[in-house]
Order: structure tokens, then sequence, then C-alpha cells
């Protein structure tokens, strides 16, 4: 009987280690990236420029979670906020696009990756879209901040 009874309350507290463990929250994999450093968009620009957007690097475990890849792009000139975040965002004077090429990190440890737009001379005063966005295997997201950027003196 008593070997029977450690047999029971040993297997109920393997059933219960089994469902705390499954209970815990998941871990990442992988490092995720996210836009970006506020003295990146909290500034104004002028024609000529470059923008810089210092991706923020959050460590997860090495080597693990595939390739990723950052992109950026800045839209515009616009000439309200309401026209710039509208679906159709049709309300852009002269529709310019300004991209920059796509960043593809090692996910090491102490890697900074940036991604950089050469803002042309010709570019126009206005408000403009910087949309940044990450592509990895589980899908991609993205976010978008509002740059301003005024005629050059």
């Amino acid at each position: 009987m008593k070997v029977y009874r450690a047999a029971v309350i040993g297997c109920l507290l393997l059933a219960m280690t089994s469902c705390t463990a499954t209970a815990s929250p998941p871990t990442r994999a992988g490092t995720a990236y996210t836009c970006c450093d506020a003295a990146d968009v909290d500034r104004e620009y002028q024609p000529g420029q470059t923008l810089t957007v210092q991706w923020i690097v959050v460590p997860g475990e090495p080597g693990v979670g595939g390739p990723v890849e950052l992109h950026a792009r800045l839209t515009g000139p616009y000439a309200a906020v309401s026209g710039l975040k509208s679906p159709s965002g049709k309300d852009a004077a002269g529709g310019a696009t300004f991209t920059a090429e796509t960043v593809r990190p090692a996910g090491q440890p102490g890697e900074q990756p940036v991604s950089v737009i050469q803002i042309p001379a010709t570019a126009a005063p206005g408000l403009y879209n910087l949309v940044t966005s990450v592509t990895e295997q589980s899908g991609s997201h993205s976010g978008a901040s509002v740059i301003r950027m005024v005629a050059k003196t």
C-alpha cells in the first residue's frame, strides 16, 4: 500500500510540475528591433540633410529567430497631420518618397543598426510620414512618425 501511495503521489507531483512549466510565459526567440531614438524624429530637418533611424535593439536569445530586415521610408510633403495620417494618403503635394537601403542586422551583442535616408536638396518643406518596419520569419510590424521639413536657411 505504501508503494502504491508513493507512486500516486509521485505521479501527481509530476503532473503538477508539468502544468506549472507550461503555464510560464514564453521566452522571446531572437533579438527584436523597434524604431527609434527620439532624437531621430523630434527635430526639424532641412532639404539636403540626412535622416538617420537609430534602431532600438531588444536583446533576446542570440543565434535564434532567423533573418531580420529593417526598412525606413519618408513620404510627403503633407500640409497637415490629418492628411498624412489619412488612409488614402493622397494629400501629399508632389508625392515624394525617399527610402533607406534595407538593413539586415546579424543580431550580435552590441550591434546598433542604423537606416539612412538622404533627403534631396530639392525636397519641399512640409510634413513627412516616416514609416519604419521590421520583417522577420514570424511576420512584420511597422510604425510611423511625423517629420517636419523646413525651408533651407
